[in-house]
């Protein structure tokens, strides 16, 4: 089926939503392997691919690397390899010695990141008709403080200023992530200039509601049916923790710990509020506790009827969570795991995710109705 009739037919449609985590990307990368491995077995095809199963699959930051490489047509276990290679190389060389005098500084060298990223997708345009499935990058322009989702649907608003866009460009623009990479520019069309920064400053790390929005507003090409059985959302995290830090160090915080620390409550803020506005619009057998007042919601609904079938893997990083995976020595060293270019540690990040995995999904989270004909 060519892919503008797979996104214009009226059949249940299924979403593939992946969180920005910079390395920890890795735990995501096991839940995924796990997802293909249920859904090959389900339909009987050994050779069965993410972007065969999703008509839509979208990432922000190291979520829209990924998201890239499954519509692109890669299975699970070469995402895998290269991406241990991908963070190991991006993530190896910190600039100790920032220059005072460039407007902007960045504690990783953002050529070795475009690179690696052009090694990846080449010369392949966002429009380009080999990309087996709808795809999304979320990114943020600086410059006008905008949230941009870029896709590949036909009918989008800006696809035509936006199709000859290089994926490698837009992907390296959703993982700029300030302080650790700088922005990147971008001609978004006719000649006008634009500088983006990573997607997850904004409301969409965590891009499983913008990707909801994008698939039923009017204003988007989309216009997907809505319901239980006619939408499936798969959103997978990059694993999140609540955090404890003696008031002593934030009261004694500089300039640049909160440059670099407040983005990352803005977007913990956001992805909580995302899931529990998802939970709330939704049938969803993994939904999880928001907070103690507010509970799972699972006796709660805003709408008459469910809005979609929801799904969402997370791994929640404490040590009594890796002792229930049987990582006790790795949940020793939780705290390992909180910073985004954390990719020393990327072999056990994945342990992580696919131990995450065998705990949290099920195949009957998969409901037939989604089933490929």
């Amino acid at each position: 089926m060519e892919l503008y009739e797979r996104l214009t037919s009226p059949t249940p449609k299924r979403i593939l939503a992946l969180d920005g985590g910079g390395a920890r990307i890795m735990m995501a990368l096991g839940f995924l392997e796990e997802i293909e491995r249920i859904l090959r077995e389900r339909h009987e095809q050994p050779d069965l691919r993410l972007c065969d199963y999703f008509d839509l699959i979208g990432g922000t930051s190291a979520g829209a690397f990924v998201a890239a490489t499954l519509a692109t047509g890669l299975e699970i276990r070469e995402v895998i390899d290269y991406s241990l290679d991908f963070a190991g190389k991006i993530f190896q060389d910190k600039n100790l010695w920032l220059t005072p005098w460039k407007r902007w500084g960045a504690e990783y060298d953002e050529s070795t990141l475009a690179g690696i990223l052009s090694d990846q997708f080449g010369d392949l345009e966002l429009g380009d008709p080999s990309i087996r499935s709808g795809l999304c990058i979320i990114t943020k322009r600086a410059d006008t403080r905008s949230t941009w989702p870029l896709m590949n649907h036909p009918d989008g608003t800006f696809y035509d200023m936006n199709k000859h866009l290089l994926l490698s460009k837009v992907v390296q623009a959703s993982t700029a992530a300030p302080t650790y990479f700088v922005p990147v520019g971008v001609d978004v069309g006719t000649g006008e200039p634009a500088a983006f920064v990573d997607g997850g400053v904004s409301m969409a790390n965590n891009p499983a509601l913008q990707m909801f929005m994008m698939a039923t507003l009017s204003g988007y090409p989309f216009h997907w049916q809505t319901g239980a059985e006619q939408l499936l959302l798969t959103s997978v995290g990059t694993g999140f923790w609540r955090e404890h830090k003696p008031v002593d160090d934030i009261l004694d915080s500089n300039l640049y710990d909160w440059a670099k620390n407040v983005p990352m409550m803005l977007m913990d803020d956001a992805s909580m509020q995302n899931q529990l506005l998802l939970q709330w619009l939704s049938q969803s057998p993994t939904a999880w506790n928001i907070d103690l007042e507010v509970g799972d919601l699972s006796d709660e609904l805003l709408v008459p009827e469910p809005l979609m079938h929801y799904l969402r893997y997370n791994v929640r990083l404490n040590a009594d969570e890796f002792c229930d995976m049987d990582l006790p020595e790795i949940g020793a060293r939780v705290s390992d795991f909180y910073e985004l270019d954390c990719a020393e540690h990327r072999h056990d990040m994945l342990k992580i995710g696919r131990a995450a995995a065998l705990r949290q999904i099920r195949p009957d989270h998969f409901p037939k109705a989604f089933d490929l004909a």
